[in-house]
């Protein structure tokens, strides 16, 4: 299946792309992946009340390991699994603060799937679908690993523990 760019090229995405859309923080910033360009990213949708929040701990481990060194997890709260983000943005940043002591950037609630996903999940899905070539995300805490030119390396199922991520990261971490 061939890749499609959001402005409707047929060549595939291009890394700037990435880096282009607009986003919007969880506090109601406008923003863009613009300011992470040279990281590695690992870009996750999560949800506060799902089997798998957990696994904030494992997030924010690696964010703490690994962001000196030019890494960055992103969040994405999303509620399209269950209701599983059921919270305001005050909430959701007052859950992840304390429970997780999460201090890796959130991003604003954003669907994931449907007509309504947002332009960096169609993005991401495009760039590398699921199983047997799916785009849709299965659940919550899928995972997508961006390396330092901003091109998507790696798509991460939800039972993919965060720390069973490390190699990779380590990998991408050192090359250029």
């Amino acid at each position: 299946m061939e890749s499609q760019a959001l402005s409707g090229d047929r060549r595939g995405p291009s890394m700037s792309d990435l880096y282009d859309i607009p986003l919007t923080t969880l506090i109601g910033e406008a923003t863009s992946l613009r300011a992470f360009e040279g990281k590695v990213l690992l870009i996750v949708n999560v949800a506060s009340k799902c089997g798998f929040t957990p696994q904030y701990e494992g997030l924010e481990a690696l964010q703490r390991r690994f962001g000196p060194a030019g890494f960055s997890v992103i969040g994405v709260p999303c509620d399209q699994f269950g209701g599983q983000e059921p919270g305001s943005a005050e909430e959701i940043a007052t859950f992840c603060s304390l429970t997780y002591g999460v201090s890796f950037p959130m991003l604003a609630k954003a669907e994931v799937n449907g007509p309504a996903a947002h332009p960096l999940y169609r993005l991401l899905k495009s760039t590398v679908p699921g199983v047997l070539g799916t785009e849709a995300i299965k659940w919550n805490f899928t995972k997508f690993l961006i390396d330092r030119s901003g091109r998507v390396v790696s798509r991460h199922a939800p039972q993919v523990a965060p720390e069973q991520l490390v190699g990779a990261i380590e990998k991408l971490m050192v090359s250029a």
